[in-house]
């Protein structure tokens, strides 16, 4: 593993080999989350050059400024990119860093994918998961926030396996967690400026919902799909071997010889 720091000051971690015939592959991580939790993932990579970095406002990046937008993550991802086009794979919330970078830079991502992004702006998202968004917004206590959606993801007793200092940090992080809920309540961009090939791809236990909502994307984007075999939405996780499948997919998807269109969004 190689540390670069970028200029904005979220460090870079890379991995795999060092041969500049191969695509970079950066991974973007979702909301109340790091990158370590990728570590099984690229550890199933190990051909492929793969890059990590902590998102602004969490784990090594929690001490930096706050993002004053989505476009500022975004930022960020086109730093840690640099100057040679990669290939981006995130995770849920990641995804809206992911297209926003491709949006503004598509000569710098050469494919998109996007797990179980979420859209709670868009007309087929049930209501009854953007009213729980909006109360995670809504919570005037960001850090109590992070402990519940900790506690949720890592089952009993998750939260009281930590070190009293992993617990501060994790509330610390709610901040950002809540900021992320809060600009993705209205339509952070339109998929028809996307023009990047993309693979939606998501769990065969997730969320019905975010199930659906993949499948609604990729139709109205003309998009292909990806089934991450036995996963729900935290399927890099608890099955980082199904999801390098995923990334390798994706990767797949720069060989393909021509792009299809963007549909409505």
């Amino acid at each position: 593993m190689r540390r670069r720091p970028t200029p904005s000051g979220v460090v870079a971690r890379l991995h795999g080999p060092e041969d500049p015939s191969l695509t970079p592959v950066v991974l973007v991580h979702g909301g109340a989350d790091r990158a370590s939790s990728f570590r099984n993932v690229v550890g199933r990579l190990p051909d492929l050059a793969v890059t990590v970095y902590d998102r602004r406002g969490y784990g090594e990046s929690l001490d930096l400024p706050p993002a004053r937008s989505l476009g500022d993550h975004a930022t960020d991802l086109l730093e840690v990119i640099g100057d040679r086009p990669a290939v981006v794979v995130a995770h849920s919330f990641g995804g809206h860093v992911a297209v926003l970078a491709a949006i503004a830079r598509p000569g710098m991502v050469r494919a998109l994918g996007l797990s179980e992004p979420p859209v709670p702006w868009m007309d087929f998202w049930p209501p009854e998961p953007r009213a729980s968004l909006e109360a995670i917004v809504g919570d005037h206590d960001p850090g109590v926030v992070a402990e519940r959606i900790y506690t949720a993801v890592s089952g009993a007793g998750g939260w009281e396996r930590l070190s009293e200092g992993e617990r501060e940090a994790r509330r610390r992080e709610g901040a950002a967690f809540c900021a992320d809920i809060a600009s993705e309540l209205e339509a952070p961009y339109d998929w028809d400026d996307l023009r990047v090939p993309t693979l939606f791809g998501h769990g065969s236990r997730s969320w019905p919902y975010s199930r659906d909502a993949c499948h609604e994307l990729a139709a109205r984007t003309g998009q292909p799909e990806y089934e991450v075999e036995g996963a729900t939405h935290v399927g890099h996780v608890t099955h980082p071997e199904e999801f390098a499948g995923f990334v390798r997919a994706t990767v797949g998807l720069v060989e393909r010889s021509t792009v299809p269109g963007a549909g409505t969004g």
